[in-house]
């Protein structure tokens, strides 16, 4: 007898224990939409549940895919990934419940993402950080920075306040006192070299790397473009406590699903020894475990 069989033959017969029923009850309700139940029984021998998250091809997808999967498998959790380029539909598909949750953005971001769109996402369980770099097609060491020189940054509020911070410590401009995370081109108040800031979309930087002197990057776009964080000629120091705390990478989801058993499992299996030691295999210090 096969399994589909057997497991609705142990189900009609403890149906008929709780409740009383006679097999004529029971074969008038099989009757009622059975192709639904055939779906529902093929669904519970399979064992699977289905868990369906939102991320940015690298490194977020790669690490899902790779990593995360296999190790769901395991535990009866199907894992389906959707990759998206951009910075603001993983959070939208998210709210709206086309997928439970995502992987691509980090708490800062998260954070202002909410106040912005009045929505409230949560964080799940922070997993990574990447440090950002400053690359460059010409310039082999960050102090041969020529006087009017081009530079971009992305131009979100979270991660350009982010590439000003980076270029500030690197002493090439200095910001407002109350600047902050939240920095912007206009709280530049000394700019000794005259650099050009240039504001682009992140997902463009690497594409118009030729076109600027610098570009101050963020890791996945870094990573997916195959810049490695080794050839950059400045990087945020991974050390410092706000980039392990604003800037840790998270699994998102909405407040209803925070105690999901499959995406707890999910936070499980990327916040252990295992994963970190994954990490430094695959992406040799450009992706640092935040936990």
């Amino acid at each position: 007898m096969n399994n589909i069989a057997s497991s609705q033959i142990t189900r009609r017969r403890a149906l008929q224990i709780a409740a009383g029923l006679s097999l004529a009850g029971l074969a008038g309700l099989a009757g009622c939409g059975s192709e639904d139940a055939g779906e529902q029984a093929a669904g519970s021998t399979a064992g699977a549940t289905k868990l369906t998250v939102a991320a940015s091809p690298s490194p977020h997808a790669e690490i899902l895919n790779d990593y995360a999967k296999p190790l769901l498998a395991e535990q009866g959790i199907e894992l389906e990934v959707k990759e998206y380029t951009d910075y603001i539909i993983p959070n939208q598909v998210t709210s709206s419940g086309e997928v439970d949750a995502n992987y691509f953005q980090h708490i800062n971001y998260l954070n202002n993402y909410n106040e912005e769109n009045g929505t409230d996402l949560v964080n799940a369980g922070s997993i990574h950080f990447e440090p950002m770099g400053v690359f460059s097609n010409t310039l082999g060491d960050i102090a041969d920075v020529a006087d009017g020189a081009k530079v971009s940054v992305p131009n979100d509020p979270t991660n350009e306040g982010r590439a000003l911070l980076l270029l500030q410590d690197l002493g090439l401009i200095t910001l407002a006192e109350d600047a902050g995370i939240t920095a912007a081109k206009n709280d530049i108040v000394d700019n000794p070299h005259n650099l050009d800031i240039i504001e682009q979309e992140a997902a463009m930087l690497p594409s118009t790397l030729a076109d600027v002197d610098l570009s101050v990057i963020n890791g996945n776009y870094a990573i997916d473009a195959g810049l490695s964080l080794k050839d950059a000629i400045a990087s945020e120091d991974p050390q410092s406590e706000v980039i392990q705390t604003e800037y840790a990478n998270v699994i998102c989801t909405t407040p209803d699903r925070e105690d999901n058993e499959a995406i707890r499992a999910l936070v499980a299996v990327l916040t252990t020894d295992d994963f970190k030691a994954y990490l430094d295999e695959t992406y040799d210090g450009a992706v640092l475990a935040a936990f």
